[in-house]
């Protein structure tokens, strides 16, 4: 879907209000000059975004042509080219990075659910611990389990199955482009264990509380009177309801652990 992406995504509305809900939070955790690592970039949007604000960011995904998209967009700005690697290999690149003495880095952050596509999240924390310094901060976005707005769309489509998939536990069956794989519907406690000790749980945050899932695309952006409604909503209730969230922003902080 690579080639594709950002025009099949880059247009629905909904994408783009919960994408601006994570940019600041992004803002917010990462001040101007911070150093990050983006967890399965894919083509670099906000990557890019970051750079063009004073943030520097290494991006990593599993699709070279993601990357090879991705890089056209960094380049430019100054960036260093993404590197191909999966998540759950991500140990390899704290490897290298450890040889060649490279700066620990600030932060480290994944938007909209790349890391359901990881069946087990305790590599990922174990990297991560390895290469951001004491004090620095995660910030990965999750599917929620929990979310009203992904039942109401897929249970208007006839869809039950569909409705209420993220209830369930262990690897899931998906199928995308003719592609079959699996993914997983992480609980906050997962994530906790997952990336302990390393990291510590600070805060979650709902994104996509009201404004819809992508599910409810295209339909939904001929609406973006009532998506403007629901995206003013969504910053009062995002924390108070963060359990509602088509996604749910998880913000770690690393330990002292050595």
């Amino acid at each position: 879907m690579a080639e594709r992406f950002d025009e099949r995504f880059g247009a629905w509305l909904s994408v783009s209000a919960q994408r601006r809900a994570v940019r600041a939070a992004l803002c917010n955790a990462f001040p101007v000059g911070s150093d990050l690592i983006e967890l399965g970039g894919g083509t670099g949007d906000d990557a890019s975004w970051l750079a063009a604000r004073g943030r520097r960011v290494l991006l990593t995904d599993p699709s070279p042509t993601m990357a090879r998209i991705a890089e056209g967009k960094l380049r430019p700005l100054g960036m260093p080219a993404p590197i191909v690697v999966p998540a759950e290999r991500l140990e390899s690149l704290a490897d290298e990075r450890e040889q060649s003495r490279e700066p620990l880095l600030d932060g480290a952050f994944s938007n909209f659910a790349g890391l359901n596509c990881v069946v087990d999240l305790s590599p990922v924390g174990r990297a991560l611990g390895r290469m951001i310094k004491p004090g620095g901060r995660a910030l990965l976005v999750i599917f929620g389990t929990c979310p009203p707005g992904e039942w109401i769309v897929q249970l208007a489509k006839g869809d039950r199955r569909a409705a209420f998939r993220r209830a369930s536990r262990g690897d899931v069956p998906a199928r995308l482009q003719g592609r079959e794989f699996v993914v997983r519907y992480h609980r906050a406690e997962d994530i906790s264990r997952a990336m302990a000790p390393w990291f510590r749980l600070v805060r979650r945050r709902g994104i996509g509380v009201f404004v819809p899932p992508s599910a409810a695309e295209p339909a939904i952006s001929r609406h973006p009177a009532l998506l403007n409604v629901l995206e003013r909503i969504d910053r009062v209730v995002s924390r108070p309801l963060a359990i509602f969230g088509d996604h749910i922003l998880y913000e770690l902080e690393r330990t002292e652990t050595r």
